[in-house]
């Protein structure tokens, strides 16, 4: 990658040298996820008709693949979740995508995987999953967000009203990239989602945290990881 234009633009040469603008599908800073020169892998779009036609997927800063694309992990995470592949939501008769809620509390949006029991396990409660992609490397620390996120912050005001009308609210942290040993919240950079992450966990929101692997044509559920809330 030669440079980031702007929020959505991407200057990249390709290898027979021909330089392209690529769609950055993501709202963050990148902030350890790129610098001028690093290897990337770019998808293409079928669509004649899209103003940009290739896509920015993934970045190599040195330590393997980094998912750059914010579309990729609710994928990847609800087929792992079907598949069974992370215990903690492993069991579930029915999976969703973008389900609607609404708390008593006035809190209305739309959370990424709704989970339901199905008469085979009655006793348990539904569950409402929010998926946040995670690249922000800092030391043994993978670390969210990478910029303020007032989104972030009405998604888990959500998952705590959720919780409140007797659902599972869980945050699911999907750590799309290699390196990093824990999950913690970016305390210097968005001090009222950490803040609002204790809050939520307080309020028995769940919190998870799990690898995403990346292999040579795919990504893949991989193991979980310690999630950190102590305040530096």
């Amino acid at each position: 990658m030669l440079a980031r234009l702007n929020r959505f633009v991407a200057e990249v040469a390709l290898p027979n040298g021909e330089v392209v603008l690529a769609h950055v599908p993501n709202t963050g800073t990148l902030l350890t996820c790129w610098a001028p020169g690093a290897p990337v892998q770019l998808s293409r779009a079928e669509n004649p008709r899209r103003k940009l036609a290739w896509t920015l997927e993934r970045v190599d800063m040195g330590g393997g693949w980094i998912g750059v694309n914010t579309q990729r992990p609710n994928q990847v995470m609800a087929e792992g979740i079907a598949a069974g592949r992370i215990p903690a939501l492993a069991g579930y008769a029915h999976l969703r995508r973008e389900v609607g809620f609404v708390g008593d509390g006035g809190h209305a949006g739309r959370i990424d995987i709704g989970l339901d029991p199905g008469a085979s396990l009655p006793a348990r409660a539904r569950a409402l999953v929010e998926v946040k992609n995670v690249t922000l490397l800092d030391g043994p620390f993978l670390r969210f967000p990478d910029a303020q996120s007032e989104r972030g912050r009405k998604h888990l005001a959500l998952l705590m009203q959720a919780v409140a009308s007797g659902l599972r609210g869980v945050m699911l942290f999907a750590l799309n990239r290699a390196e990093g040993a824990r999950f913690a919240p970016a305390w210097d950079i968005d001090p009222r989602y950490a803040e609002a992450l204790l809050e939520a966990a307080a309020a028995g929101v769940e919190l998870l945290a799990v690898r995403m692997v990346h292999e040579v044509d795919s990504i893949v559920v991989g193991d979980p990881v310690a999630v950190d809330l102590a305040r530096p």
